[in-house]
């Protein structure tokens, strides 16, 4: 088996450490015989939207997220959309989740379109949303082909950006300690299908291994069916993952 991953604007687009998750999807990937190549696509290129399995999107700031919502524009919004109903992955961290939805409204009131592909906008703020995060994942992934191991995901977040789902949208989770989407509701990153967007950093993929899985399975479904995931000696991740579900409730 082979997982055709695709790093979207990783030079621009690749903050508080979000490319661990492409390093994460990599080794557990490998430790199981699974191959897996990488390959980056930035501004001025285009996608292939029946290459690839897995799109990782991460965050980044004002001013490459203007930079990355035109070439989007221009580029690449549409062959996104034409990816993921060819059944591919996405995970947007951050940046990346606020230019899946429709836009960005900056604090300076310019509006920085998005892929719409997620039914959410978001608007700058001037409070800073930062600090460890617990969410408990939402009930409707718990019933899918893959069973995840735990219901609760851990991560870092650090945004300005109030996020606001609309209609038929469902949120990745509810905030069980932080600040989430908006500070205001109570949800947390959002999902449809198989898109997933949300405001864990951390990088979050390390710390949370049964969701690693989940997206991995989700993405290898796309060319070989349903598959079922050797298991791995996890003791570090897991440790890691309470470890950093224990220090976000300390917090709370």
């Amino acid at each position: 088996m082979k997982l055709n991953i695709c790093h979207l604007y990783g030079d621009r687009m690749n903050i508080y450490g979000d490319d661990g998750d492409i390093t994460t999807l990599i080794k557990r990937c490998q430790w199981r015989g699974i191959e897996t190549k990488v390959s980056l696509v930035s501004v001025g290129e285009r996608i292939n939207p029946k290459k690839f399995d897995f799109y990782f999107f991460g965050g980044g700031q004002d001013q490459q997220q203007v930079t990355v919502s035109n070439d989007l524009k221009i580029q690449n919004s549409k062959l996104l959309t034409d990816a993921v109903a060819n059944s591919a992955v996405i995970l947007a961290i951050c940046g990346g989740y606020q230019l899946l939805g429709h836009y960005y409204l900056t604090t300076e009131g310019k509006k920085l379109p998005g892929a719409g592909i997620l039914n959410v906008h978001t608007v700058a703020s001037k409070k800073r949303m930062i600090g460890n995060i617990a969410i408990e994942l939402d009930s409707r992934l718990l019933t899918t082909d893959y069973r995840l191991r735990s219901t609760k995901l851990v991560g870092f977040e650090n945004h300005s950006g109030k996020t606001l789902l609309g209609s038929g949208i469902q949120p990745l989770g509810k905030v069980e300690v932080g600040f989430g989407n908006n500070g205001d509701d109570k949800t947390e990153g959002a999902w449809r299908d198989n898109v997933f967007g949300c405001y864990l950093h951390g990088s979050v993929l390390p710390k949370n291994p049964h969701f690693a899985d989940f997206l991995i399975a989700m993405a290898l479904k796309r060319n070989y069916g349903k598959v079922v995931l050797k298991p791995l000696d996890d003791q570090i991740e897991w440790a890691a993952h309470f470890s950093s579900l224990t220090r976000a409730r300390q917090t709370k």
